[in-house]
């Protein structure tokens, strides 16, 4: 799945078992107390945002330290800034369920507030993935030039899984069934279990596969691994706030260093370029051979997955009388007793 060669792969395992490490630990220093979040959600992003504009400012000018610079030229596309923001958005608003911050953390109105971001931040992906299918400008797969200089293979697997994330968004249950910790450390979506979360991970490793596949070691397999083994050992319930964190954090690093990706001895690209590797990715010339294998083979996996999550929800629907959406269906659930246990 992934180009690990080249006298490199120590090195690639390393970047990994950093950005994964640096993510758990990142996570943790944002949820455990409001200081932590509010310098990772509001100073720092401030700060961000003025370099960001700084920069476009810069480069409107012609000025050669703003065209030259790494964030202009690698990170420029409408997506990633759309993502971080997106995220971020998330991150402030599930603080304001946490902490009950004014008439909105009260409101019991704003607790489908969760559901509206992913949903956006879901729909956001799904736009890339049908963007991608269109430029390739075959179904049967095709190559072009993203805006950062990346060749991407696009093709049917784009469109397979934009519709598993369409799909994915109405496998999300019980959007009223929000609840803050006890502790304050978290906000709690306990009907969120390990049925979505599978769903979701295999859907959005498989964005990232398929339109960022520079990065998909990093974005993909890193970034949503973390939010996943918290909820998994020590933060049950906790599911979504640890994705948006950690989402946005790394959206963060990524934007400001991404040559991190691109070109560090870090740098590891999927297999779809073949043996040729990231020469062939970030090649000014179009790549002479793909191998999409793994783009089709996981795409069809995504759907299917996320087909079958979307089946059990409307058969336990069914089986409950209950409206999934506005009712909890996953109460008999071992992840949501343990979630629950946990709330205020």
């Amino acid at each position: 799945m992934f180009h690990l060669s080249g006298g490199m792969t120590g090195w690639q395992i390393l970047g990994w078992v950093m950005v994964f490490a640096g993510l758990v630990i990142m996570n943790e220093i944002a949820r455990r107390s409001k200081a932590g979040g509010a310098v990772c959600f509001f100073v720092i992003p401030a700060v961000l945002t003025v370099y960001f504009i700084s920069i476009y400012v810069g480069a409107a000018k012609g000025a050669e330290w703003a065209l030259n610079n790494q964030t202009y030229v690698h990170m420029n596309s409408w997506f990633h800034y759309a993502k971080l923001y997106a995220a971020l958005a998330g991150c402030i608003g599930f603080m304001i369920i946490k902490y009950h911050w004014g008439g909105l953390g009260k409101s019991h109105a704003f607790k489908v507030f969760p559901f509206v971001i992913v949903a956006i931040n879901i729909l956001i992906a799904v736009v890339s993935d049908f963007e991608s299918a269109v430029r390739a400008g075959s179904v049967m797969g095709g190559w072009w030039k993203s805006s950062e200089g990346v060749w991407l293979y696009g093709g049917w697997w784009n469109i397979l899984n934009g519709i598993a994330g369409l799909i994915n968004i109405f496998c999300m249950t019980g959007w009223w069934g929000i609840y803050s910790s006890r502790d304050k450390k978290d906000m709690l979506w306990p009907d969120m279990t390990w049925y979505y979360i599978l769903a979701y991970d295999i859907w959005n490793f498989q964005y990232t596969y398929l339109n960022l596949p520079t990065h998909a070691w990093y974005c993909g397999f890193a970034l949503l691994l973390a939010p996943t083994v918290a909820n998994a050992l020590w933060n049950k319930g906790g599911w979504i706030q640890n994705r948006a964190n950690t989402l946005a954090l790394w959206c963060m690093f990524a934007q400001v260093f991404p040559l991190f990706q691109d070109g560090s001895r870090f740098t590891t690209v999927s297999s779809v370029y073949g043996e040729a590797g990231a020469a062939a990715a970030f090649g000014e010339a179009m790549p002479t051979m793909a191998n999409p294998a793994a783009q089709g083979i996981i795409s069809v996996l995504s759907i299917v997955v996320n087909v079958a999550v979307f089946a059990v929800i409307l058969m336990r629907a069914k089986q409950q009388k209950r409206n999934p959406y506005t009712h909890e269906i996953f109460k008999d659930q071992k992840d949501f007793k343990m979630a629950m246990a946990r709330a205020e």
